[in-house]
């Protein structure tokens, strides 16, 4: 057999190959398990997977996709995970914005993946409130060369504090932020940019 003709049955096969791949992992990320202890956890307005898996990820860029990757950065996605820093669960709140949405009992919240899922989603709704000037005004701009989206600003905003997402965009990148383990604004914005937030409302007065 030709060189050139081998090469060109190697190429088919890997495209049939990934073809295949690409529908697995897309039937398996759609579809729920039909066992007794489901997979998912229903919301009010939003299917939650109960743990994210490396063996799934997600074919589209949604809040789904985009609060499962933000999970895995912050706590490998473990609901009862508690940091040295006393961040608490998947997305490691921190206990005073915990009261902000008037969860007190720390145990409870640990222990109740819905509640966590919940006060995920009412946060993001908040800092997409209070942000809403800065998403307008800054969108689709580039500072120190990282492209500015509307989900990266969120995820900044879950890792800083809305507060200090602001000083960073207003002063074009001069007011940083880094937490204590060396997470700052501009890698948070770069890492979680592109997802469709559209279905987040901004609400300053979200609940859980």
């Amino acid at each position: 057999m030709q060189p050139q003709n081998r090469k060109h049955i190697f190429i088919k096969n890997k495209i049939f190959l990934f073809s295949a791949v690409i529908l697995f992992v897309n039937a398996i990320a759609i579809t729920p398990t039909s066992s007794s202890e489901s997979a998912w956890i229903r919301g009010d307005d939003v299917n939650f997977p109960k743990t994210i898996s490396s063996t799934i990820f997600y074919l589209e860029r949604d809040f789904v996709a985009f609060k499962e990757a933000v999970a895995f950065k912050e706590s490998q996605g473990k609901y009862s995970i508690v940091n040295t820093l006393g961040y608490l669960g998947k997305y490691q709140f921190g206990k005073t914005t915990l009261e902000r949405f008037e969860i007190y009992d720390t145990q409870h919240f640990l222990k109740t993946p819905l509640l966590q899922e919940k006060a995920f989603v009412a946060l993001c709704k908040v800092n997409k409130w209070i942000l809403r000037k800065d998403i307008l005004s800054t969108e689709g701009k580039k500072i120190n060369g990282v492209l500015i989206t509307e989900s990266g600003i969120l995820a900044a905003a879950h890792l800083s504090g809305a507060g200090n997402v602001k000083k960073f965009l207003r002063s074009d990148g001069c007011e940083r932020f880094s937490d204590a383990y060396g997470s700052s604004i501009a890698s948070y914005l770069k890492k979680f940019a592109n997802y469709d937030l559209s279905n987040i409302v901004a609400d300053r007065l979200a609940k859980v």
